[in-house]
């Protein structure tokens, strides 16, 4: 993993712990500079999360989020209530910018969202399994608000599992990236469906991905509010499928052979309306014309500054390309 930023990326190993609640206290007490300058910088919280979380047309569908998610991942949500309490943080901004991208959809167009920067399109992916190799290459793409505001958490449970993450300050682990001792492990790419398509008040993307770090085998990710691409990598049995999914517990999955598969943040194989992007698009195709012969040649392609309007590897002034990941399998053996 690298990253051509200066910043250097800590990391804090935590747990066994009593709870989860104690995990997420000791996570955000360890990150807390981080955690409250994220929030008090992150203009999409301000200008548009805070505004609309303090209206009272706001209160059904964030009660629908928070006894939905809360329901089914009470472990998930203690942990991450506990980190609000160790960060000194409120609550609130904890769960608008994990539910970020469950609200936007449903926030009207107000004078304010004209002056913060649009949600990022996020992250580039080059996948491939073969006799040679198994990997996944990753971009960690996302808002200017997140530079210098990320860090990795080794997490070990009381059941001997251990996952390390990649963390956006103040989010649950992870909304980006991970792998555990059991193989398993994830990259993500958000997607766009178009409004019609979204689920008011499902299940939220970072409860599915917290999920994901404690994955014993490859998992579905279904019941998703809004719907995104999941890369599953299981490391000992090489396999990697990309799932694409949406509301209404609707899935596609493409299992990954030797023909390298890219993805950007358009859906590819799941019919579903969605937002035509053009940074997406020009990510993906630009993809499609480079060399994909190696392992090298995948860090060269999602290092590609190419396209001066829409590079693969982003460097502001909205977007920036926060790291790079690599995700290697096991060689079979003779």
């Amino acid at each position: 993993m690298g990253s051509r930023h200066r910043d250097i990326l800590s990391m804090f190993e935590v747990g066994p712990c009593e709870t989860p609640h104690q995990m997420g206290f000791l996570i955000g007490r360890r990150f807390s500079r981080l955690i409250q300058s994220r929030l008090s910088r992150d203009l999409i919280l301000r200008n548009q999360l805070l505004p609309w979380a303090r209206a009272p047309e706001s209160r059904p569908l964030l009660e629908a989020l928070c006894d939905h998610n809360r329901n089914k991942f009470p472990r998930y949500w203690d942990e991450l209530v506990g980190k609000a309490e160790g960060a000194d943080v409120p609550v609130l901004d904890k769960l608008l910018i994990n539910f970020r991208k469950e609200i936007l959809p449903f926030i009207p167009d107000k004078e304010t969202k004209s002056n913060s920067p649009e949600e990022a399109i996020e992250c580039s992916d080059v996948l491939v399994v073969g006799e040679l190799m198994a990997v996944a290459v990753h971009n960690e793409d996302a808002n200017v608000a997140l530079v210098g505001h990320t860090y990795l958490v080794k997490g070990t449970l009381s059941n001997g599992l251990c996952f390390i993450s990649y963390n956006y300050a103040g989010e649950l682990p992870s909304c980006a990236f991970g792998f555990n001792n059991n193989g398993m492990g994830f990259t993500l790419n958000a997607v766009p469906p178009s409004k019609e398509e979204i689920l008011a008040g499902g299940i939220g993307r970072n409860f599915i991905s917290r999920d994901l770090l404690e994955a014993m085998s490859m998992t579905d990710a279904t019941k998703a509010s809004v719907g995104h691409s999941y890369n599953l990598i299981d490391l000992k049995a090489r396999r990697i499928r990309n799932l694409e999914t949406a509301s209404r517990t609707r899935l596609s999955v493409n299992e990954v052979d030797e023909t390298p598969f890219i993805h950007a943040n358009m859906y590819l194989h799941l019919q579903v309306k969605q937002v035509e992007d053009e940074n997406s698009i020009s990510r993906q195709k630009r993809a499609a014309v480079l060399p994909k012969n190696s392992k090298q040649d995948f860090l060269l392609l999602l290092g590609d500054t190419d396209d001066a309007k829409y590079p693969i590897y982003m460097t502001g002034p909205t977007l920036y390309t926060l790291c790079t990941a690599s995700l290697k399998g096991i060689r079979r053996k003779e």
